[in-house]
């Protein structure tokens, strides 16, 4: 479910490359590869970040919630982990930003998508709190939701840690997210991933109370009924996909991801190596369209955005190299860490 999530955000940040400085240049959306098949990730594809962070949620509740209050987990063991698997990739690929758009500022009025491109931006990168206020997006944009997430990690934990992290707890803190929303007290996107986040927490003591009942078979047949339903009925009412109808569905989505289905030995591999790619994949997408704009750019060569063969190459090419890294990079920089 991860790998989708992060695969619907790669085809909508497809159209980065009809970009010249921060806008399309005479972009037709309609005309994108396979764009009949594709619309609603066209068009819908960045709310793939709110299904991370309730796939996040539920990981983490699920993982960590028990030995965080019961303390068998502290703060420095916590803070390692995830400093380990979220730090490596992020100052890489911000410094490889950086770079890249010095580079295209040579022959540009101003940098490719992203703007604040300056060191009152930069520094907040270093510290993964590029999106804590309302600083805006920069450098390599996607890191925004891992940024707010970051917050809601140190969150977790405290509530975790201090107040436990019971059903009552959860529905404690959406309750509060909720008022704050619908009284439009702050428009900041950590009230967002808080959201998603807990419900995706819920979603998984929903999973471990029915996991081994007999409500397990009729709970996993709602889940997918409504998970496989919902978009033909928000398309054929013209409804549009808004983000409270996304939070409705987020829940069930991600119950429907616990089927437990028994793939062959020799498949586990693979399907271990695209989980672990959707943090790589995530992250590297805009530097490697970034590259490519400039090699293009010395070439003198128009990128063929409408053309499926391209559209084919440039996701294969960053599963590809979000592999790789994952493999000698990511992983080698997480061991070292930890150890």
């Amino acid at each position: 479910m991860r790998f989708f999530s992060a695969l619907a955000i790669l085809i909508f940040h497809f159209q980065h490359f009809s970009f010249v400085g921060q806008a399309p240049n005479n972009f037709a959306l309609m005309q994108l590869p396979f764009y009949d098949w594709l619309k609603p990730v066209y068009l819908n594809g960045g709310l793939g970040v709110q299904i991370f962070w309730g796939i996040s949620g539920f990981i983490f509740f699920w993982k960590y919630a028990k030995v965080i209050e019961q303390k068998a987990l502290n703060a420095k063991h916590f803070f390692v982990l995830r400093f380990s698997r979220l730090y490596p990739l992020h100052l890489l690929t911000l410094l490889l930003v950086a770079g890249l758009q010095i580079l295209y500022l040579q022959s540009h009025e101003s940098s490719f998508v992203y703007g604040n491109t300056d060191w009152r931006h930069f520094i907040p990168q270093l510290f993964l709190a590029s999106n804590w206020g309302g600083q805006g997006f920069s450098f390599n944009g996607p890191i925004w939701s891992i940024s707010v997430e970051v917050l809601i990690y140190l969150f977790f934990f405290l509530v975790a840690r201090y107040f436990g992290a019971s059903f009552f707890i959860s529905i404690a803190v959406l309750l509060i997210c909720t008022f704050i929303k619908h009284y439009n007290l702050t428009e900041s996107f950590i009230v967002d991933c808080l959201l998603y986040f807990y419900v995706g927490g819920m979603t998984a003591a929903l999973y471990s109370r029915l996991e081994r009942t007999t409500y397990r078979k009729i709970s996993l047949l709602i889940a997918f009924v409504v998970t496989t339903c919902a978009p033909f009925i928000f398309h054929l009412s013209n409804t549009s996909f808004s983000k409270i109808l996304l939070f409705c569905y987020v829940p069930f989505l991600i119950y429907a991801g616990t089927i437990n289905i028994s793939a062959p030995k020799k498949y586990h591999g693979m399907i271990a190596a695209f989980g672990n790619m959707t943090y790589s994949s995530y992250l590297l997408h805009f530097p490697l369209q970034l590259l490519m704009v400039l090699i293009f750019e010395f070439f003198g060569i128009a990128i063929p955005i409408y053309d499926s063969l391209f559209f084919g190459a440039f996701l294969l090419g960053i599963l590809l190299l979000s592999y790789v890294t994952y493999r000698f990079f990511e992983r080698p920089m997480q061991d070292i860490i930890r150890s």
